[in-house]
């Protein structure tokens, strides 16, 4: 077994990849889109996001789902039992299979339904639309069947190889975007559709071949069906798919909202706020994936107290590193949208800003999924969160009803994302005996003064100082006094112990070795 200062170096190891690997697929990614929208213009464009926008969802569901895989793989690693793991592989296996072809019968049952008036597409787009609709039907079962492979891989904390494909699928898709002008226009959505479905067979592959050569639990041959196990993990990962389809339904609820109301253009200004989310919260999303194996194994350990410490330095941390990029973006947002996209469709400025605010608020609680997830009590955590998480698309629509702007969409996903933060506290504390004052103490009292120093220092800089590139001072400058703010009023004793043995010393440590 790993000793505490081993996995807390695999730890640190393991986020440096996946930094670097975010680095490099977020730039890429971003660069995309914005060929992409080019390309298909700010309708078409609008289209996919409304149609394809489970592409979106499909990050989501695979992290989630690979939680539901990995906790049993990680949790019986803590516990040493070989056997186990290989039997929950199998398992595993099948089940995601048939969750596979469930939901993409389910997405076919309702083709007749989504295109036979429900949405809001212009007439001549609408067989364009149902074509996309069916290459994602293809992405979200490659997607789902791949989940026991990626989970394995997390499992063993492999985020090197988990790194390489990301940046493979990232190179893929800016090609992708490049090829597009080779199409004459009516034929490009469709193009981007097909070419995006076969991207995720191929990252299926990659993930595939290489867990079935790489680990010994792994394998599709000889495989016995264990119903008592196969009944258990399956009500895990119902809950777990329950949970996040009630997540991307928010936000796929409220790009039809939207539509119903405003049609596809707005559409397009939406999906820009996601794309913009989705890459910035790769940033704490980064941390939790490093962090989360040990979460798991310290709970398949018996060891409840460090498992609830790493779950409430993930809420922290997570909300930390969102914030580093978050806050300075949200009051340079106009600038930096004209200068990526150059062509900003109208509202996208308060679209990105409010979704960004709403993940600031799901990251202070982020934690409480892995813990919960950890000890295995997930039942009512994700069936009553979730269902408060899906009131937001009602909400949006009642106030859209009564007339209120668009961004009040949005506003109505940060009120939902604030009431849910209370029943996953509540949670927290009942299911996994986390107390309340500690979350307070350890993570929302020391936040506030970092967050209020970022926020003070780029509101001064945007209200004071107006030229060129003024956003690179604005990052600059806010991230230096975040991180001073962070190390000297946001982090507990422990927590600064931890970087100091993990960071300093093994720095003073090589320079003192390369000193002659």
């Amino acid at each position: 077994m790993k000793q505490p200062q081993a996995a807390s170096t695999r730890v640190v190891i393991n986020t440096g990849i996946l930094y670097a690997k975010m680095l490099i697929t977020m730039g890429i990614s971003l660069y995309s889109t914005r060929l992409v929208l080019n390309a298909l213009g700010a309708s078409d464009y609008g289209i996919f996001n409304l149609i394809a926008g489970v592409i979106a969802m499909l990050s989501f569901l695979n992290v989630a789902m690979t939680v539901s895989t990995q906790r049993y793989l990680s949790f019986h690693q803590g516990t040493g039992d070989c056997a186990m793991q290989k039997k929950i592989f199998t398992n595993s296996w099948v089940l995601h299979i048939a969750i596979g072809v469930v939901v993409v019968v389910a997405l076919l049952v309702l083709a007749p339904v989504l295109f036979g008036g429900f949405l809001n597409i212009p007439a001549d787009r609408i067989p364009t639309a149902q074509t996309i609709y069916y290459f994602m039907s293809v992405s979200v079962f490659f997607t789902i069947i791949s989940v026991p492979f990626t989970a394995s891989l997390n499992a063993h904390e492999n985020m090197l190889w988990i790194a390489i494909v990301n940046i493979i699928e990232s190179i893929v898709k800016l090609a992708i975007a490049l090829s597009l002008v080779w199409f004459i226009q009516a034929e490009r959505l469709v193009m981007y559709g097909l070419f995006m479905a076969v991207l995720s067979a191929i990252s299926f592959l990659l993930y595939a071949v290489y867990s079935l050569k790489k680990y010994d639990e792994c394998s599709v041959r000889n495989y016995q069906i264990d119903k008592p196990f196969l009944k258990e993990i399956g009500s895990f990962a119902g809950w777990n798919l329950f949970g996040t389809l009630c997540g991307a339904g928010k936000i796929q609820g409220l790009a039809i909202v939207l539509n119903l109301f405003f049609g596809t253009v707005i559409n397009a200004a939406f999906g820009i706020a996601n794309q913009v989310s989705a890459q910035v919260i790769f940033f704490s999303q980064t941390m939790l994936r490093a962090i989360n194996p040990q979460i798991m194994i310290s709970e398949g350990r018996n060891d409840r107290q460090r498992m609830l410490r790493l779950s409430l330095m993930a809420s922290k941390f997570g909300f930390f590193l969102l914030a580093f990029v978050a806050i300075p973006i949200i009051f340079e947002m106009p600038v930096i949208l004209q200068l990526w996209l150059k062509n900003v469709p109208e509202h996208t400025v308060v679209f990105c800003s409010l979704v960004l605010v709403a993940m600031l608020v799901n990251q202070l609680t982020i934690g409480s999924f892995s813990a919960l997830q950890a000890t295995g009590k997930i039942k009512a955590y994700q069936s009553i969160t979730g269902s408060v998480l899906l009131l937001t698309v009602p909400l949006a629509y009642i106030l859209l009803k009564l007339g209120f702007p668009a961004y009040y969409a949005v506003v109505s996903l940060i009120t939902m994302e604030i009431i849910a933060t209370a029943f996953k506290l509540y949670f927290w504390k009942h299911k996994a005996g986390l107390s309340i004052r500690n979350y307070f103490e350890r993570v929302i009292f020391k936040a506030a003064i970092p967050l209020i120093t970022v926020v003070a220092v780029c509101w001064l800089i945007t209200q004071y100082l107006n030229f060129e590139f003024r956003f690179l001072l604005t990052g600059f400058i806010s991230v230096l006094f975040f991180a001073l703010s962070i190390y000297f009023t946001g982090l507990c004793k422990d927590e600064k112990q931890l970087i100091h043995d993990m960071v300093v010393k093994k720095v003073l440590k090589k320079l003192h070795k390369s000193t002659p």
